[in-house]
């Protein structure tokens, strides 16, 4: 009797050793689009570009480059953004209207097209834009990431429109008619008159000897990314890793 018991547990051992040389842990699906904070890590991938077109000294910083390129190419990859042009737009509202916040980037060609100001809109501030929203007839900016629509004529003469990507954030850019477009009081002349920009509606309005080139340079379904830093933000196109493989592609 006791040698059968004991032959039963040397089985029951035997089979245990055995289920937990084999064992191996369910690895969890991770999507490639996982939302991720603003504040995510930086890394240096996309430093080489930004080193070669000096962005540094144009007052851009890198991981505010790099937080817009991973939307580049995550919008690129999920079909909103063309892939006919390599054009990426930046505009940083943690800096103030003074300063030349707006870039447009060929990330293909590593060059700068342009850089200079951008107006936030009129109950975003005053120099500063610090208020943000997503709701119609709000007078007031939105962060996040745009893809560039159709050029038009409209009351600001030629316009480009804008559809934000980001639901919550800027989602109703196009019922609130959010749209690239030219205004005077985008100057160093307004800025010598009042000590900053003129503001807009919401809108991100520019010089209007330079809407031409702005508007031409964007167009055709580019990326735009709005940014400021002191906001609550995520977006599931912010994805490092994924943005990474589609950017060695």
């Amino acid at each position: 009797m006791g040698r059968r018991i004991l032959g039963g547990v040397g089985l029951v051992t035997i089979v245990f050793a055995f289920t937990l040389i084999s064992w191996k842990p369910i690895e969890k699906e991770t999507s490639p689009y996982a939302f991720t904070s603003s504040d995510s890590t930086t890394n240096e991938s996309f430093k080489p570009i930004y080193d070669s077109i000096g962005l540094s000294e144009t007052g851009l910083t890198y991981a505010l480059f790099e937080k817009a390129v991973n939307g580049f190419y995550n919008l690129r990859n999920d079909g909103k953004a063309t892939i006919n042009k390599s054009v990426l737009s930046i505009v940083d509202f943690d800096q103030n209207s003074t300063e030349k916040r707006l870039w447009i980037i060929d990330l293909d060609k590593k060059e700068l097209i342009l850089n200079t100001w951008v107006a936030h809109g009129e109950f975003s501030g005053g120099d500063i834009a610090s208020h943000f929203s997503n709701a119609i007839q709000s007078l007031k900016s939105s962060i996040g990431f745009y893809v560039t629509g159709e050029k038009y004529y409209g009351k600001h003469g030629l316009s480009l429109r804008l559809d934000g990507m980001d639901e919550d954030f800027n989602s109703n850019a196009r019922k609130r008619a959010i749209v690239v477009h030219g205004a005077d009081y985008v100057s160093q002349k307004t800025i010598a008159v009042l000590g900053r920009l003129g503001r807009s509606q919401g809108c991100p309005a520019v010089p209007q000897h330079l809407v031409k080139t702005v508007v031409t340079a964007m167009e055709g379904k580019t990326v735009l990314f709005i940014n400021n830093t002191s906001q609550f933000y995520t977006s599931k196109y912010l994805n490092n890793e994924a943005s990474e493989v589609l950017a060695s592609k």
